[in-house]
């Protein structure tokens, strides 16, 4: 048995013990107050720190493997377990390495990428997926989820991109919630990444991002204060990059002045792997756990690395000269006491499961309601079966897994269900499915030691991979090209960022005369990230399908054929240009010792609404296969005080012939105020599925904290008195109907 199992057992059983016996509520006097789970939690922690040893509250606090902390043996606190997500279990590693360990029981359900589930623009699916990864966590005995990312979708050219929830703030906040929720209600903490300000992946080991209270406060900090204060969350971790000088992962405005005394954290902060650089910094800085600072365990000529970590033997010779504060190490021991208690010690929580049928329907439904109708001129999507005889099949993400590569959120799955796969299932025998690949792009199927199995070899030049899929097009009376992006290296992939804004592999060629051969063509996107489109005049439909994880190619085939009816929204722009992106107009980016966030607050829509572009896509766009109307737009006052409310309303339609969902969105503009603001920002989202014909009467509750912005001079939220607007339309560049009042 390994030994964090054995550890974790005897603890449950001491505990399993102190409850049952004392008829699982009354306290146990002949049982230690830290093993008797009646007790209040505070009661446990204080009880098993006045037990601990100096030695033995920093060796705590700091990795003894690659994913693992210790605990204290004496005392049958077992080790804490952390595992890689956010969108599915990581394989079991080596001791000391990165390598998977080659374990046969492994494999998981890979759940789709971030950017699909905020796609969704829905909360319950954001609690499906924090409940179903959290069951596979607990499953794998894992204390900690490293996940779920929030950083702000600041450039296009992000790499990691792919991993977080959106360029707005109120919409990354609203959808974190329920997964922090849903993962922490099995005994799993999720730790929230990467904070702060870590929007770019060049650079990211050292670059010291300048930004304004503003921008930290209005964009870049919303989503991880809405994971503490509303989702509870258990464990945040650091970024790599600096702030005002000092690493994230110990900074002293981020970690103990904003996170822990302002939100009132009780949890603890875990370091990025090799993101800790000096023992002074992380001893007062807010840091709880070290993680990676060597990550192969056993470098530095020392016989055992960990204990040479910053917060190790450092740390602890600090301590014993006096040079160190004793109360900050007992707060980071307490904290790690009570992650403890709240996860591995914890016997009330469920079992969980891997692989389950549930799982892979969870991901399979998330995935089909975050695929984005970007456009669909014609109808040409859902391909009517009835109509269509041949369909041809076209790129090689087609084929291609995508759930291997991208770096720490690379998995190892059961089966992934590619689109190719996907479709011919759906298909069966009804028409004839032909594929070519049509571009050559990543080859190579190894990460980690996980193996694809993929033989993606070939021989045909480029010329000839047009050609033959020019061929089959032609042929056929329907074409869905499936491209985009990849997990390799300055692609969709962590350590490094896109190199380009246009598609890779000469995609857009092959498009172009795919669109000239058959004017039947859809094109399907995988990716995490937006994508130039010189070609969009020509091209008839459009569906960004994202990083679907294991279920990608059946969910793709319910969309296609009309099995899902499309209802996902963007949760970041398509710039028609890189320029038009703000963080690549103002020059800032990526920096090298520094980057200045120039745009301030003007991220994204708010950008594009402030200098009048036209976006490629906008933030809140998708299309359905059935249509909706927005009408009587109204609010039921006109003033609102500084203690009342707003309501304002507005009446969904089904105009269309099919069942289908619409996003409501609410957008408030301040029409005059001291400071530059938005001309307009989310604050509100409803989904509402109906029926062909049916009406359904959204409504939304505006409150005065609603119409805050930050005052960097003053340091305090501030709602000015005066004229505002409500928007209310289907996009941000989609807006069907407005609503004056005045905040007095």
């Amino acid at each position: 048995m390994p030994n964090n199992i054995l550890i974790k057992t005897l603890a449950g059983l001491c505990t399993f013990a102190a409850v049952a016996c004392g008829g699982g509520q009354q306290p146990r006097s002949d049982v230690a107050v830290y093993l008797d789970e009646s007790q209040p939690i505070e009661k446990r922690v204080e009880d098993a720190l006045s037990r601990m040893t100096l030695e033995e509250k920093v060796a705590i606090l700091h990795a003894q493997s690659k994913f693992s902390s210790a605990g204290v043996p004496r005392l049958g606190i077992p080790e804490v377990w952390c595992t890689d997500g956010p969108h599915g279990i990581r394989p079991e590693v080596l001791w000391d390495e990165w390598e998977q360990a080659g374990w046969t029981n492994d494999s998981c359900t890979a759940f789709p990428a971030l950017t699909c589930l905020a796609a969704t623009w829905n909360p319950e699916m954001s609690a499906l997926y924090g409940k179903s990864i959290g069951e596979e966590a607990r499953y794998r005995e894992k204390d900690i989820l490293l996940g779920p990312g929030v950083n702000i979708y600041r450039t296009p050219l992000n790499g990691r991109n792919f991993e977080y929830m959106g360029e707005d703030p109120f919409l990354s906040a609203r959808m974190v919630v329920p997964y922090v929720q849903g993962v922490q209600k099995n005994g799993v903490a999720a730790c929230v990444k990467h904070y702060a300000l870590n929007n770019q992946e060049e650079h990211r080991h050292g670059i010291d991002v300048e930004v304004d209270d503003r921008a930290l406060y209005e964009i870049y900090l919303p989503a991880f204060k809405a994971a503490v204060r509303e989702g509870g969350a258990w464990a945040i971790m650091g970024s790599y990059n600096k702030y005002k000088g000092q690493h994230c992962c110990h900074n002293q405005y981020l970690l103990n002045d904003i996170l822990k005394r302002d939100w009132a954290f009780d949890g603890v902060v875990v370091s990025d792997w090799g993101g800790v650089h000096d023992t002074k910094q992380a001893a007062e800085n807010g840091l709880d756990m070290e993680f990676g600072s060597w990550t192969d365990g056993l470098s530095w000529g020392a016989s055992n690395a960990y204990d040479n970590y910053y917060l190790a033997a450092p740390y602890l010779d600090m301590l014993r000269k006096g040079e160190a504060s004793t109360a900050t190490l007992d707060d980071k021991a307490r904290r790690v006491l009570r992650l403890i208690f709240r996860t591995a010690m914890n016997t009330q929580k469920p079992f969980g499961s891997l692989n389950s049928p549930e799982h892979l329907a969870a991901a399979r439904r998330i995935a089909g309601e975050g695929m984005v109708l970007l456009k669909n001129d014609g109808g040409v999507l859902p391909i009517d079966l009835g109509k269509a005889k041949t369909i041809a099949v076209v790129g090689e993400n087609a084929v291609k897994m995508m759930t291997v590569g991208g770096g720490s959120s690379s998995l190892k799955v059961r089966h992934e269900c590619t689109p190719l796969e996907g479709i011919r299932a759906a298909v069966g025998d009804r028409a004839e499915v032909i594929y070519e690949r049509g571009y050559v792009g990543d080859v190579t199927g190894n990460y980690n030691g996980v193996k694809t199995g993929q033989d993606l070899s070939e021989k045909r030049s480029e010329a000839q991979l047009i050609a033959d899929a020019v061929a089959a097009a032609r042929k056929a009376d329907a074409v869905i090209f499936v491209g985009g992006l990849n997990k390799s290296d300055h692609q969709d992939c962590e350590g490094a960022d896109r190199l380009q804004y246009g598609l890779p592999y000469a995609q857009d060629r092959v498009i172009e005369a795919l669109a000239e051969a058959n004017p039947n063509l859809a094109v399907v996107m995988v990716s995490g990230n937006a994508v130039a489109m010189p070609w969009i005049d020509r091209v008839p439909a459009v569906l960004e399908a994202w990083f679907s994880g294991s279920e990608a190619g059946n969910a793709l085939a319910d969309v296609v054929f009309g099995a899902v009816n499309p209802s996902g929204k963007l949760p970041f722009t398509f710039p028609v240009r890189l320029e038009d992106n703000s963080a690549h107009a103002l020059g800032e980016y990526p920096g090298t010792d520094k980057v200045a966030y120039n745009e301030g607050i003007f991220v994204g829509y708010r950008w594009h609404d402030k200098e009048q572009l036209k976006p490629l896509f906008a933030f809140g766009h998708g299309l359905s296969y059935t249509t909706f109307d927005i009408a009587g737009v109204k609010a039921d006052r006109t003033t609102l005080a500084a203690n009342g409310r707003i309501r304002v309303s507005a009446d969904v339609t089904n105009t269309g012939t099919r069942p289908g969902a619409e996003v409501v969105q609410l957008y408030i503009g301040d029409e005059e105020s001291s400071l530059p603001r938005p001309v307009k920002e989310l604050k509100g989202f409803q989904k509402v599925l109906l029926n062909p014909g049916e009406t359904q009467t959204v409504t939304f509750e505006i409150t005065p904290d609603m119409l805050q912005y930050y005052d960097d001079a003053k340091g305090a939220w501030i709602a000015e008195p005066g004229a505002f607007t409500a928007y209310v339309g289907a996009a941000s560049d989609d807006i069907r109907g407005t609503a004056a009042f005045e905040l007095k």
